[in-house]
């Protein structure tokens, strides 16, 4: 989690008036709490008084016309049951008109005052504000709606802190690194010789890969992700994934090849993106598959589309790993990764349509597995 400020303290995980601590995106220069209490409480009793007075105002009313109307059927009868119809009447009337006036405030006027007063309090950031369901069908489906917007903000805000408290630790440690080196040349401990500028070098293009992985990422997950697809034949593109990484693999004594029998026809597709989700995988598979091991990229025709595999006979993972694999950032005990590779690729996947999964044991190798339609979704470019 992110660390507070000193003097920020929270309350039941959110922030709120009443001393409960100021949230980290209130102005700065503006007191907390605000100096006019809150506008939503007396937003909200404003909406009781004015709706129980339009009823008032519609039970007078009401009254009086029964009143009237009973007054002129006596007058029209003789007797005790003209007198009787006169006095009696009004008051029951009267008496069904308050009861039905006191059922509307307590089925409609309530919930309305409370989905004006959870606003506000969303509004002020107390995100885990949830409304009542209750009051006619309409209202009901209004706070159902008002609920899990409540649950999908408050899920975006954990992700946000979440997504801040990583980013901080990935890049804490290749600044680190570089700091301490620079450092130390400047000081005179360190030569400035090609041993000690190449891991800077490096580390700056962990960076690199960092920033642009949480741009992928970031845009992929807004949606804001354009796809430029054309026609590609994908078991090339394959093969120049492959070409990239074996040298790679042939340092780590692995054996990487494509296994693509099978002729399928052009795909409409962005080729970038998809060298990027095959090249994460294919890198993935390296990193985990001890020397004399095997990795095997292959391609299949389904009813669905193509699918594409990648197989290795590494170590494999555990079932708690396997469960979080497409977690950001997420990272095994023996994972030297930035925790981003698989979580990109699902989402590029997912971008153009497809679905991806994941198949693993351990001693007994991975196999991830994405299958890409034919028809391309509507919203990419051309």
């Amino acid at each position: 989690m992110p660390e507070r400020e000193p003097g920020e303290h929270r309350w039941g995980g959110h922030w709120g008036p009443g001393g409960r601590g100021k949230p980290p995106w209130w102005p700065e220069g503006e007191a907390w709490p605000p100096a006019d209490g809150a506008p939503w409480r007396r937003m909200r009793r404003r909406f009781l008084w004015r709706f129980v007075l339009a009823l008032v105002v519609f039970v007078v009313f009401i009254s009086t016309v029964v009143a009237a109307t009973a007054w002129l059927v006596g007058q029209m009868l003789s007797g005790s049951l003209g007198l009787l119809v006169t006095a009696v009447a009004p008051i029951i009337a009267f008496v069904l008109v308050v009861l039905i006036a006191v059922r509307l405030v307590r089925r409609t006027g309530a919930p309305v005052a409370d989905l004006i007063e959870a606003a506000g309090r969303i509004e002020r950031g107390e995100l885990s504000t949830r409304l009542p369901v209750r009051g006619p069908s309409e209202l009901r489906s209004v706070a159902r709606a008002f609920n899990a917007m409540g649950e999908r903000l408050e899920e975006t805000d954990e992700a946000r802190r979440r997504l801040l408290a990583d980013v901080s630790h990935e890049l804490r440690t290749p600044l680190t690194v570089m700091q301490g080196t620079l450092e130390g040349m400047l000081d005179g401990l360190y030569p400035l010789d090609e041993a000690h500028l190449a891991p800077v070098l490096e580390e700056t293009r962990v960076l690199a890969r960092l920033v642009e992985d949480l741009r992928t990422l970031s845009l992929s997950e807004t949606g804001n992700l354009r796809l430029h697809p054309e026609p590609t034949d994908i078991a090339r593109l394959l093969d120049e994934v492959v070409a990239g990484h074996r040298a790679a693999a042939d340092a780590a004594g692995v054996s990487l090849e494509v296994d693509s029998a099978e002729q399928h026809a052009a795909m409409n597709v962005d080729p970038a993106r998809i060298r990027q989700v095959v090249g994460n995988l294919v890198a993935n598979a390296v990193r985990f598959t001890p020397a004399g091991g095997r990795i095997t990229v292959s391609t299949a025709e389904t009813d669905a589309g193509v699918r594409v595999s990648v197989r290795d006979s590494g170590t494999g993972m555990e079932p708690e790993a396997l469960q979080h694999a497409f977690d950001r950032f997420y990272r095994s005990s023996s994972s030297s990764g930035s925790g981003l590779g698989l979580s990109i690729a699902r989402n590029l996947v997912e971008a153009h349509g497809g679905r991806i999964e994941i198949e693993s044991a351990p001693g007994r190798g991975t196999d991830v597995r994405f299958t890409l339609p034919r028809t391309p979704r509507a919203d990419t470019e051309s």
